[in-house]
């Protein structure tokens, strides 16, 4: 939902009713991950995605009805024996959207988790998509991370399933995981009939991009692209600019290390985290990375500079007590073979190189592989190395 939330929000504020289809399970090669929204406003404009193309006229046509009808509906969409190409995921996928009519009326927490969202604030919104009693679903429970007073809006329809689902939805949202959940018809733990689709909005996670340099300009649009909280942070006042990087969600003037350093003490770096290092200045990087690199979990570390300019930083690094295992964590020269040039086509081999890390991507074409396309975090440690 975070995608269109300003779509679906604005038609809300209007006192207006928005059909809005979510993607709360898939199987084998859907198209669209659990959580991916699309929103039918008022007026029938449309915004947002379910299955990239193959089913959004059927779930169109579903959310006008469930406006009208007031009645959420789950359904299923996958391959069509009659007519795939009409209504079916042509590509072999199976996913199951519920959709829901969003009004001030049937979700009057949306302005507040809106306000989470923007502020970073973690949030988890559990809605029950399945019951024996249809009056139950679309009832929702909206879960903070934190336990004190008003950390939990909303009902599912009892206290037993709320204490239930509140638990398991605080494990979801530390894990930064949407997914349906089953229990009973009253949240019994041992049971089935009634299902939650808990969908967890963490806060965006962060690219750290270090060097106020062009091809930082690149590489933090980049970042935002792929939904990244993106800060570029030089020593140099007269190149960290906010004028100089229009796309940064900050631009900070400090040294790299003590900004890095700062920023861990403040509990601001983990595993999402992506740290690009662009200076390559020793007297930049290599205090930088002697922080970065004793990380215990990061999700990425990389640095530019040549292939001269990264063994002089390995034996720099070295001589500064980092371990051989330390620095294999280091991407140098940062991003992949591309063959790129400039600046722009630099980025891309940089986020590139990213998402292959992230996913287990070996970053060979698509045309060389075989199985699967899209992959899984648990299968990265399976995965051929980049």
């Amino acid at each position: 939902m975070r995608d269109v939330l300003s779509t679906l929000l604005a038609v809300w504020e209007s006192g207006g009713t928005a059909g809005v289809g979510t993607v709360v399970r898939t199987f084998r090669s859907a198209p669209r991950p659990a959580g991916a929204s699309m929103v039918v406003a008022s007026d029938g404009t449309v915004s947002g995605s379910v299955s990239g193309g193959c089913v959004e006229g059927a779930v169109y046509d579903l959310a006008t009805e469930v406006v009208a009808t007031g009645t959420p509906v789950l359904q299923r969409y996958g391959v069509s024996d009659d007519d795939a190409f009409q209504v079916g995921l042509t590509c072999g996928g199976i996913l199951d959207v519920f959709v829901e009519p969003v009004s001030q009326k049937t979700f009057p927490e949306l302005s507040a988790i809106n306000d989470d969202i923007e502020a970073h604030r973690p949030v988890a919104v559990a809605t029950v998509i399945a019951h024996p009693d249809p009056h139950r679903v679309g009832r929702r429970l909206v879960v903070h991370a934190d336990r004190g007073a008003g950390s939990v809006a909303g009902s599912l329809g009892s206290p037993r399933a709320d204490a239930a689902v509140t638990d398991d939805a605080r494990g979801l949202l530390a894990a930064g995981r949407s997914e349906v959940l089953t229990y009973g018809p009253d949240g019994q733990r041992r049971g089935e009939g009634m299902e939650v689709f808990v969908a967890s909005y963490a806060p965006r996670p962060r690219m750290l991009v270090f060097g106020a340099i062009d091809f930082a300009a690149a590489v933090a649009q980049q970042g935002v692209f792929l939904g990244y909280r993106v800060t570029v942070c030089d020593a140099r006042p007269v190149f960290a600019t906010a004028a100089r990087f229009p796309t940064a969600d900050e631009v900070v003037v400090d040294w790299p290390h003590r900004y890095l350093t700062a920023q861990v003490e403040a509990g601001a770096i983990d595993a999402r985290t992506v740290i690009c290092v662009l200076t390559h200045d020793p007297k930049f990087d290599v205090p930088l990375l002697e922080v970065a690199l004793r990380l215990p979990d990061v999700g990425y570390i990389g640095a530019m500079g040549s292939r001269r300019t990264h063994e002089d930083r390995l034996v720099r690094l070295r001589e500064a007590g980092l371990r051989d295992a330390e620095l294999e964590r280091l991407s140098s020269p940062i991003g992949l073979d591309l063959g790129g040039r400039t600046p722009e086509e630099t980025a891309v081999s940089i986020a590139a190189e990213i998402i292959a890390k992230r996913w287990g991507g070996g970053g060979r074409p698509l045309a060389e592989t075989d199985g699967r396309i899209h992959h899984e975090l648990g299968e990265r440690e399976a995965a051929p190395a980049s």
